[in-house]
This record gives structure tokens, C-alpha cells and sequence, in this order.
């Protein structure tokens, strides 16, 4: 009975991992590692090895920081300023109030809105404001990878062994 909450409660954090992908508020890689040693603790766990478990905590945690910092970097990247890195991170922040779309735009918008109240050219603003949106890709994509992975793993692990 225990064997099969844990593997429902392991199952729910996969599912959350990948929400998490695209809601910031949920910490999309963290969650669905937590998957891993739920399973681990299950007969359908006997096959997982915690070295494994170790290396997949630490993506998830490399992940994660890269995510927050991935927008802040794609502006700097472009040629935006400090105000643009500010500006994203803001607007990310406000964007989490409008989901879906907020997160998607709040960081391009942010930093566009920085740029251009600092007194950076129309040009030079938008191509800041695109890197914001460009590193919002960037994290999202790398969160997405990292929960497949860990996914794969546990699928693996709860089907082979």
C-alpha cells in the first residue's frame, strides 16, 4: 500500500516538474527530481542506483540557477545595460501575475521598458529586449530537457528493473 502512495506521490512530482517548465512559481527540475528518491524507496526502485539520483539533483540544481540567470545573460549578450537586466528581471516578476503569457512576455516587455527609461535608442532597446525573451527560451528549454531526462530514468528504472 505504501509502495504504491509513494509511487503516486512520485508520478504527481514528474507531472509537476514539467508544469514547472513554464510556470516559474513551481520549481520545475527540483520537483520532478524528487520523483526519483520517492521511487528509490518503492520495490519498483530496487534498480535505481543513487549515484544516478546524486548527478540528477545536481542538473536539477545547475538548471534551475542557469534559468534564473539565463534572461539577465541573454540581455547583457545582446548589448543591453544594467537597466535591461533589471528590467527583465522585473518583468518577470510582474509577469508571474499574468500567466501564461506574462512569463513569456514580461521579461521582453521589462526589458524593453528599462532600455528605453534609461534613454537607450528604439533599436537598441528592442534588440535588449530580445535577448531577455532569447534567455526566457534558453531556460525554459534546458528545464524541459533536464525533467525528460529525469523522466526517462524513472520510466527506465520503474519498468526494466
Amino acid at each position: 500500500m505504501i509502495d504504491i502512495l509513494l509511487l503516486v506521490a512520485a508520478i504527481l512530482c514528474l507531472l509537476i516538474g514539467f508544469v514547472g517548465c513554464l510556470i516559474p512559481m513551481l520549481p520545475g527540475p527540483p520537483a520532478a527530481w524528487v520523483a526519483l528518491p520517492l521511487l528509490k524507496f518503492t520495490h519498483w526502485g530496487d534498480g535505481m542506483l543513487w549515484p544516478w539520483i546524486v548527478v540528477f539533483a545536481a542538473l536539477a540544481l545547475i538548471v534551475t540557477v542557469l534559468d534564473y540567470w539565463a534572461p539577465a545573460w541573454g540581455v547583457k549578450k545582446l548589448g543591453g545595460t544594467r537597466a535591461g537586466t533589471w528590467g527583465a528581471t522585473a518583468g518577470l516578476i510582474v509577469g508571474l501575475f499574468f500567466l501564461p503569457m506574462g512569463i513569456i512576455l514580461g521579461p521582453f516587455l521589462g526589458a524593453l521598458l528599462g532600455e528605453l527609461l534609461t534613454g537607450t535608442p528604439g533599436k537598441n532597446s528592442l534588440k535588449s529586449a530580445l535577448g531577455a525573451f532569447i534567455g526566457f527560451l534558453f531556460g525554459t528549454g534546458l528545464k524541459f530537457i533536464s525533467c525528460t531526462w529525469i523522466a526517462f530514468y524513472f520510466i527506465l528504472c520503474l519498468f526494466l528493473y
